[in-house]
């Protein structure tokens, strides 16, 4: 046999995994398995699927490679992001903060300013709630609540943009935005940043200040940083 033949049984074998790593990592990007949550167990996942519990196991441990998934022993395996980018982004420290706050900046301050625009009565009721449930959690005990109550008003107010392109460059960012919410808030007792101007610029349909509002407070964190 011609030595760069590579074996029928092995193609099949490799293009099989494949195939499990895309359903896996499909149940997580679409939400089904969100975040800290565990997954089904290897025998489940291989009678759902249909395949052998090695072929389960090598595309488990392909995406824990990646960082989407993590595997604790004696306990099960875990949804750790949605992405290798969120991933790799998980716990951010120095340079990486100070990459993910610039990036936050520049979509962030455009999702504000044309949520200014383009906000309906709707968005300014959605964003008013969603901000007066991050402030009641703000002095709590719970920080994973208070974080991501946080986020997902950031988020609510770069979908009240409108624009269906930077809704999803900024849905992509999701965990790294919230890692950078958690280590920036943990970094300040009592947490002062505030966002009551720039809800309040968005409903007043202000497009200056709620660019100002929105890069302000992430301009003062990336100064913050050690150079």
């Amino acid at each position: 046999m011609n030595r760069d033949t590579v074996p029928l049984a092995t193609t099949r074998r490799t293009g099989l995994v494949e195939q499990v790593i895309g359903q896996l990592r499909e149940s997580v990007v679409s939400g089904e398995w969100p975040v800290d949550t565990r997954i089904p167990n290897e025998s489940t996942l291989s009678e759902a699927l249909g395949v052998g519990r090695n072929t389960v196991r090598e595309a488990v441990r392909a995406l824990a490679h990646a960082g989407i998934l993590e595997v604790r022993q004696g306990d099960g395996t875990y949804v750790r992001a949605t992405s290798e980018v969120s991933g790799a982004l998980r716990h951010l420290c120095g340079s990486e903060l100070r990459e993910v706050l610039q990036v936050r900046r520049c979509l962030e301050v455009e999702g504000a300013r044309l949520a200014a625009a383009a906000r309906t009565d709707e968005d300014v009721a959605a964003l008013r709630q969603l901000l007066q449930r991050r402030d009641e959690l703000e002095l709590g005990e719970d920080d994973a609540a208070f974080v991501r109550a946080d986020a997902a008003l950031h988020f609510a107010v770069v979908q009240a943009s409108g624009n269906t392109v930077l809704t999803e460059l900024y849905r992509g960012l999701t965990e790294a935005v919230t890692a950078s919410v958690a280590t920036t808030s943990a970094a300040h007792e009592p947490r002062h940043i505030r966002h009551e101007g720039l809800i309040d610029a968005i409903t007043a349909q202000d497009v200056e200040a709620a660019g100002r509002e929105a890069g302000g407070f992430l301009e003062d964190l990336i100064e913050e940083l050690p150079s």
